[in-house]
């Protein structure tokens, strides 16, 4: 096993033990944002750290030593990583294919209305680009099409990226049960915060969890939903996973669940994160 198959395996067995997993206090969640976008709610944010439970916290410091030349200052640098970045179908796990479209749109951003809906918004001018790729496992022996997404949003500073993580923590507080688009819902979110150091987050600067159940009017009844997001500097990721029929997040003895896929991709997009933007040896 070569060094960086090591160090991503130390990196989700850490993930998969920490707070990460665990459903939380708060709530949010779809595809790129939640409908098929990052975006922010209309309520203003509280920081990361406010929001968060307080178990004993690691005083260990993150292993990233970010390069002020390497950061991305324009919006083509910006796209530039975030491409660079984003987990495609082969970050996930083996049968896990490209969805058509596979790249959203350079300007779109999803902004969580007042009556807890998504809605198509103004990407904000702190986020300098936002570049998702959507995948999924096709319907195949009596399992449905399992859709997941990865999603890089680049900001002008490490302050507006811990806003936006800050501002994720209070969607699902203040929307519990929103609507996605037409016939698709989440409910029951819930959210939890790890800053680094707390709950087994060693991966990122910040991370968060919301899960809840996905409803959709063509699929019969509920499915798992779970949103992974961390932030590394100026940069977040987060993967989605919108559960479908035959499939656990959870793996048991007959079958491996999503979270470990989807785990791994976020963890290879952190990685990534940092081999664009560390300081060289």
């Amino acid at each position: 096993m070569a060094y960086g198959d090591r160090r991503l395996l130390r990196a989700c067995c850490t993930v998969l033990v920490g707070g990460l997993i665990a459903t939380g206090c708060a709530g949010a969640g779809d595809d790129q944002r939640k409908p098929e976008g990052k975006g922010s709610t209309s309520t203003t944010p509280v920081p990361t750290g406010a929001s968060t439970t307080a178990p004993a916290p690691t005083p260990t410091a993150l292993d990233f030593t970010p390069d002020p030349k390497r950061a991305p200052k324009t919006e083509a640098e910006a796209r530039r990583l975030a491409l660079a970045v984003v987990a495609g179908p082969d970050a996930w796990a083996p049968g896990y294919v490209k969805r058509t479209p596979y790249l959203s749109d350079p300007d779109y951003w999803p902004v969580l209305g007042a009556n807890c809906s998504w809605e198509t918004g103004t990407r904000p001018a702190s986020v300098l680009a936002s570049v998702t790729a959507y995948s999924e496992v096709p319907a195949t022996g009596g399992k449905g099409v399992l859709r997941v997404a990865a999603t890089v949003t680049v900001h002008r500073t490490e302050s507006d990226a811990d806003w936006e993580m800050a501002s994720t923590l209070e969607e699902a507080l203040n929307c519990p049960d929103q609507k996605l688009r037409d016939g698709e819902r989440v409910t029951g979110l819930m959210s939890l915060g790890n800053p680094f150091g707390v709950g087994g987050n060693a991966t990122a600067h910040d991370a968060l969890r919301e899960g809840g159940s996905y409803l959709n009017d063509a699929v019969k009844g509920k499915q798992f939903y779970s949103w992974y997001q961390s932030r590394l500097g100026q940069i977040t990721v987060a993967t989605v996973v919108k559960g479908a029929p035959g499939y656990q997040e959870m793996s048991d003895a007959t079958s491996i669940g999503t979270s470990q896929a989807q785990v791994q991709a976020l963890v290879t997009m952190l990685q990534r994160a940092e081999d664009q933007l560390e300081v060289q040896s």
